[in-house]
């Protein structure tokens, strides 16, 4: 009997077992078909060369489960599944900004938001408005002029430059910041220099210039590091005001489609806060951050500890340092090899010197953070190249992927652009700016070195170089559909001109959808999990109401974002009948 029972216990045990192997096979099964969104019947670009485009996608957990025919993917559909029907709208990976300010944005839209003004006198009208508005000494912030795009100008400009008389003159008790729309030189009142002590005999900082008249005086105009001179007594931001920047920031972004942002030099304020929404899951949008590397006490606490990566389910990652090898070419701070077509005399101004961009290199390299450096002009691009050279060169680093960037490399000398790809230096670029300053970047520079070096896309992907993109917002704009067109077409927004600026360096559709997804993700270290629609990947995507692969290239300006997804969930729809 004992052997009898032994026998049938074992008998059922066989029994349950197979059993349970059956009922898991179906709920791994089940398991296996049941998404929690599934997209379908639209354009679906994927950046994936193995299939470029397909009919639908399927997400689960917010990954990417399925990509392929919509009879294969409706398979995934269960009674808990959201389907989300695209009625022919175009659909690709999640938009990346590769390089923006994030409380900068925020910032310009409770501040005077002046990128739009064409005149000094609309500059005037809109601070006086805002004056009436404050007590006496409070402060009148804003940002986004720029003197060569104004139709208008003051008929006493002084180095191309307004002097604050004026602006004197319609905000006498309240002192006055006016930030140039590069976020390099800013424009004060008389009030501003009078709490800043800045008179005739100031001298600026080192990297800076402050604008004198003829008989010695102050115009007002602060460039490069003398906007500290004012900047550092406008009192600081409280916590709360910084917060509701960047919450208005972060929905800027999503009403542009954008995913992921690179924010490009944040001190310990904006570190403390994302990090703080970040625990708590209100990030929205992914950050990729970059410490500011002016900040050497913050570099230093970070080295001790190394970066944070994929902080609040990979919402938030910080291994990247911004330096800055010189200024902006529209307040001709940019550092060239020449003179200044414009300007004989003036080369542009070193920001921070080579030696302590080299320090701080070495120093993030050490504890694995990833370099950035702004370099406009071509003599900033050499010394950068050189000074990446040379590390790259070091013993204990070689055959290291560094992944060093450029962050605009705007104007480049002929000899130096084979280098990008050599290096494997990372040129990040801003397709728009060519829009936006082409028609008075050539004044600054001159034919022969616009031809030669200036916004030259195609000319660095041929060396073998992964071109990123973006907007540098809020200097302009967040929006990546007017970025996209401008890489395509190399025109103004105006349309303007016919064929384009120097046309042979126009991004073609895949290559510009490229520089705005998989070449940024690749610029963040991130290309194993985002930047294409691939399975395994990050569900999130950007939709628009137009297929910006295949309408005409003046199309493409009247593009909107219908959705934005982010870890398989909808974080914006645009609402019905906004235009």
């Amino acid at each position: 009997m004992r052997n009898i029972k032994t026998t049938l216990t074992k008998g059922m045990l066989y029994q349950v077992l197979a059993t349970m192997f059956v009922v898991l096979g179906q709920f791994s099964c089940s398991t296996q078909q049941q998404a929690d969104l599934v997209i379908f019947n639209g354009r679906i670009y994927t950046v994936d060369s193995s299939q470029p485009v397909v009919e639908a996608v399927a997400v689960a957990d917010g990954r990417i489960v399925h990509t392929g025919r919509w009879t294969d993917t409706k398979k995934w559909v269960g009674d808990s599944t959201q389907v989300l029907d695209l009625n022919g709208k175009t659909m690709t990976p999640g938009f990346i900004e590769g390089h923006a300010h994030l409380m900068g944005i925020g910032k310009n839209l409770l501040d005077l938001d002046l990128a739009a003004t064409r005149s000094y006198d609309e500059i005037l009208n809109m601070v006086a408005s805002k004056a009436n508005t404050l007590k006496p000494g409070e402060w009148v912030l804003g940002r986004g002029w720029h003197q060569d795009k104004w139709e208008e100008h003051p008929e006493s400009m002084i180095g191309g430059f307004p002097s604050h008389q004026r602006l004197s003159g319609v905000s006498p008790n309240n002192p006055v910041f006016l930030s140039h729309a590069s976020g390099h030189a800013a424009l004060v009142n008389a009030k501003a220099m009078e709490l800043a002590g800045l008179n005739a005999d100031s001298k600026p900082p080192k990297g800076g210039e402050i604008l004198k008249d003829l008989s010695g005086k102050p115009t007002g105009l602060l460039n490069e590091t003398a906007q500290s001179l004012v900047a550092a007594i406008i009192p600081k931001d409280s916590p709360e005001r910084n917060k509701k920047a960047l919450k208005m920031a972060l929905d800027e972004c999503l009403k542009n489609g954008i995913t992921t942002f690179h924010d490009a030099g944040v001190d310990s304020t904006g570190i403390d806060l994302f990090k703080s929404l970040a625990s708590k899951n209100e990030l929205g949008v992914r950050l990729y951050v970059m410490l500011n590397g002016g900040n050497k006490n913050l570099i230093k606490a970070y080295a001790q500890h190394g970066p944070e990566i994929a902080l609040g389910n990979n919402f938030l990652t910080i291994r990247a340092i911004k330096l800055y090898a010189d200024g902006a070419l529209g307040s001709r701070g940019a550092l060239l090899l020449d003179d200044y077509h414009d300007d004989p005399g003036m080369t542009g101004l070193r920001v921070q010197p080579l030696d302590y961009i080299k320090e701080i290199s070495l120093l993030g390299h050490s504890s694995g953070f990833q370099v950035c450096t702004h370099c406009i002009g071509d003599k900033a691009n050499r010394e950068i190249l050189d000074l990446y050279e040379e590390i790259y060169s070091t013993d204990s680093l070689k055959g290291t992927e560094l992944r060093y960037r450029i962050e605009h490399a705007q104007h480049i000398s002929a000899q130096d652009i084979p280098r990008f790809g050599q290096l494997g230096v990372i040129p990040s670029m801003q397709a728009i700016h060519m829009s936006s300053d082409r028609p008075w970047a050539i004044n600054r520079l001159g034919k022969k070195r616009i031809d030669e070096g200036a916004y030259v896309w195609n000319k660095l992907t041929d060396t073998g170089a992964t071109v990123m993109n973006g907007t540098d917002a809020p200097v302009e704009p967040i929006n990546p559909i007017a970025c996209f067109y401008a890489a395509v077409s190399r025109q103004t927004l105006a349309g303007t001109p016919t064929g384009g600026y120097e046309p042979s360096q126009k991004m073609t559709r895949i290559e510009a959808l490229k520089s705005y997804t998989i070449n940024n993700a690749y610029g963040a270290f991130e290309e194993k999990i985002k930047g294409t629609i691939e399975v395994g990947k990050l569900a999130d995507f950007t939709i628009f109401s137009h297929d910006i692969m295949e309408v005409p290239v003046q199309e493409l300006l009247k593009t909107r974002v219908e959705y934005t997804i982010i870890d398989g969930k909808i974080a914006f729809q645009r609402p019905a009948g906004d235009k």
